[in-house]
Parts: structure tokens; sequence; C-alpha cells
């Protein structure tokens, strides 16, 4: 497992965390079942408080993503396609929620948003 962290980033450590260890669930290169880094181990290895990786367990956990078997070690869940795919979906519906707001916020109407929308998805690849 990969993981880069950019401590110069405005997005939380944990944050960063969590989101590349899903990434790295949803591209196969962590499979169901297998076992994580020992959240100590991680921490060492990225260099970073235990209670930044615990916390970004804590979360993948509560989504959905892992199993933790007080004891044992914490492994990646068995999931459905259509829980992956819905995983997949309450997060890209966050990141719209705030690409509106930035949009918003810049004095975007709606129909400007609706547009610019539409270019991008004309562009694109087939």
């Amino acid at each position: 497992m990969q993981i880069i962290l950019n401590h110069s980033s405005m997005q939380p450590i944990y944050d960063q965390l969590l989101r590349q260890i899903k990434a790295e669930i949803a591209a196969g290169h962590l499979t169901a079942g297998e076992a994580l880094p020992s959240v100590r181990a991680l921490a060492a290895e990225l260099q970073i408080s235990a209670l930044t990786v615990k916390k970004a367990y804590d979360r993948l956990e509560e989504e959905g993503a892992i199993v933790t078997v007080h004891g044992k070690g914490s492994y990646v869940a068995e999931q459905t396609p259509e829980q992956t795919r819905e995983a997949l979906r309450r997060e890209l519906e966050g990141e719209f929620e705030t690409v509106l707001q930035k949009a918003r916020s810049a004095g975007m109407s709606a129909e400007e948003i609706r547009q610019l929308l539409d270019l991008l998805l004309e562009e694109e690849p087939s």
C-alpha cells in the first residue's frame, strides 16, 4: 500500500489517509480480507500520530470499508459492487456540494453552473 501525505495541504491528514485507502480498495490493490497495517506500524511508517491513523481507520469502519477485530487488526471488508458504487456516489455527492458552494460564492448562477457542467460532459472521452 502506497500512501503519500501532503503536510502542507488544507485537507486534514486523516482525510488524506482515508481517501487513499479507499482508492486502494476501489482500484483492487487492497482486496477483501486483506490485513491493513496496524495503527502503530502505519503511524511509524508515515511519521504521523497513531491517533490520526486511528481516526482514519474508525471512519473507514463506519463507512463499511474495513472491519476491525479486537486484538487481531483491521481488514478490508467484503463489499458487493453495489456497496462500492454507493460509497463512491456518496463521496462524489460531497465533492459536488463543495464545488457548488465554491461556484455560488463566486457569484455563478445555477444556469452558468449547468452550462459549465454540460461543457465538461461534452469533453468527456468516449
